[in-house]
């Protein structure tokens, strides 16, 4: 990112806000409609051998949502049989390079990615970015929770806010990787809370039990991540979940923007094809890719992994990530990230 005055980079951050306030509605319409959808029309053969290439190691998020979405494209026909190919590494933008390199114009082969990648791209400034792929479709979204020690003084999110903006420096936040959606949310809780993003003091961890333990422990005041992986001590009672990321309740959990604290993000997932693709082959994956997602078995995985549907496509989805990409871009810098 061209380097930015603190005063503009404020009134980037007043834009993306701004922005996405008024984005969001009409994404969550169409996330809202997917339940609704008419069942998807037969789904096209695509190939009798359709790859996926999942930019990550074998079992995190995205390769459990293609390999699902592989099962489901297989199930409604689209092909014969699937094929997966994981290239982990420096939040999907190993994966992300390689895949524009060696099937940027390949018509059967398919990328994961998502807000991880958005993250990842605004972090690193890569040489291959985002804008040498084409997005297909939004498929979930996951949210962030955030929690606190049974013992905390924290109960809510005006607690939370209060104590934010009354010093941040005290309030050392656990979460996954630096520079990831953990991160980039707790700046986000930062600045809606009126306190200064740069003074966050941000412990990352390599997963969901480890920052479990840094709040059990008190080497964090505040943790976030997934519902699934706080849920097992919430229900034991050794962490209180203090709000979601989404933009109502969610997991039986109430919204920090339903609390009055507006801070939303998604840890969305999607697929997408290569630059070089052209537009008929676009539309032929679009659908199977529709078809695919009205599948009993993909409604299953949904349901198993408390994922929701999010389907969004087009220019709203194109619109989406960029204003995705911008509010990255802008609490790197805040945030003062390093790759």
């Amino acid at each position: 990112m061209t380097p930015l005055s603190r005063r503009k980079a404020l009134a980037h951050a007043a834009l993306a806000a701004t922005a996405w306030t008024a984005l969001t509605p009409a994404a969550w319409a169409q996330a809202s409609a997917t339940a609704a959808r008419p069942t998807a029309p037969k789904a096209p053969k695509l190939a009798g051998t359709l790859r996926i290439v999942i930019p990550a190691n074998p079992g995190g998020g995205w390769d459990q949502t293609g390999r699902a979405l592989g099962a489901a494209l297989a199930a409604v026909g689209a092909a014969d049989q699937i094929e997966y190919e994981n290239i982990g590494g420096k939040g999907g933008t190993i994966g992300l390079a390689k895949y524009a390199e060696k099937y940027g114009n390949d018509p059967n082969t398919l990328l994961m990615g998502g807000m991880v990648m958005v993250g990842a791209v605004a972090l690193q400034k890569p040489a291959v970015d985002m804008s040498h792929i084409q997005p297909i479709a939004r498929l979930t979204s996951d949210y962030l929770v955030a929690a606190v020690a049974a013992k905390s003084p924290i109960k809510n999110t005006k607690d939370l806010a209060d104590a934010m903006r009354a010093d941040l420096r005290a309030l050392p936040v656990a979460g996954g990787s630096a520079g990831g959606v953990d991160h980039i949310f707790a700046g986000v809780l930062a600045r809606a809370s009126k306190a200064k993003p740069e003074d966050l003091v941000y412990k990352p961890f390599p997963g969901g039990s480890e920052v479990v333990d840094a709040l059990v422990s008190g080497n964090a005041a505040v943790g976030l991540s997934g519902y699934s992986e706080f849920s097992d001590a919430i229900a034991a009672g050794k962490l209180r979940a203090i709000g979601v990321s989404s933009r109502r309740s969610a997991f039986g959990l109430p919204a920090f923007r339903e609390q009055g604290l507006d801070a939303t993000m998604a840890n969305w997932r999607g697929v997408f094809t290569g630059k070089g693709v052209p537009s008929a082959r676009m539309s032929e994956m679009l659908a199977a890719v529709e078809a695919a997602t009205a599948h009993e078995s993909w409604l299953r995985t949904l349901k198993s992994n408390r994922w929701e549907p999010s389907w969004l496509t087009g220019k709203d989805l194109a619109e989406f990530m960029e204003l995705d990409l911008t509010t990255a871009r802008v609490m790197v810098y805040l945030l003062k990230l390093k790759a």
